[in-house]
């Protein structure tokens, strides 16, 4: 009996390839992060269900036009347009950014304020950061990424006080004690799996 072969043609280095698929691998890949991080954490909906909006003709296509590799292209659409209609579809759909909880505040001494987000949803953010950054920056990921891209830029984040301290607790626990202990104490003390 002859064995059978399935030859697939090699697909060409990345940077030769168009935009749009550069764009869907580059989303897809980071998917798979997040799912693969939300079932090792028992949140396999919010796995499957994760950025799903990604694939909306508006977040999509701006993905492909502003498309670089390294960095979100709606960070290049926002340098370009002052704003990145992606990320005004994106946040106020997706549930896991800290931005679709930003409400008006009954402090009349601050108008905006970070309403207290669902702990699933807390897990699920700090999942995608994780996916991020190892997307992103690809080789030079380490498990202490994730916490000093948020200490970057947390000074501007709108965020509930129990929120960000669940956050900064699993944040820095990855950057100290590694992946395996964190998603074990996330999924038995936090999410109670």
């Amino acid at each position: 009996m002859k064995s059978f072969e399935l030859h697939i043609p090699a697909l060409s280095k990345p940077e030769n390839q168009p935009n749009w698929l550069r764009h869907l691998r580059t989303i897809n890949h980071h998917r798979m992060l997040v799912c693969q991080h939300c079932f090792r954490v028992g949140l396999y909906r919010q796995g499957l269900m994760h950025d799903l909006s990604k694939y909306n003709p508006v977040e999509f296509m701006t993905g492909v036009r502003y498309f670089q590799g390294y960095r979100s292209p709606n960070t290049a659409e926002r340098l370009d347009k002052g704003y990145s209609s992606a990320w005004l579809h994106h946040k106020g759909r997706n549930k896991h950014h800290l931005e679709y909880w930003i409400d008006y505040s009954l402090d009349e001494d601050s108008p905006m304020a970070g309403m207290k987000m669902p702990v699933q949803y807390v897990v699920e953010m700090f999942c995608d950061r994780v996916a991020a950054c190892k997307t992103y920056q690809k080789e030079a990921y380490t498990d202490a990424s994730p916490l000093e891209y948020y200490e970057h830029s947390k000074t501007h984040y709108i965020l509930h006080p129990e929120t960000r301290a669940l956050l900064e607790t699993m944040l820095a626990m990855l950057a100290e004690k590694g992946e395996e202990e964190t998603f074990a104490y996330i999924r038995h003390e936090v999410l109670n799996k």
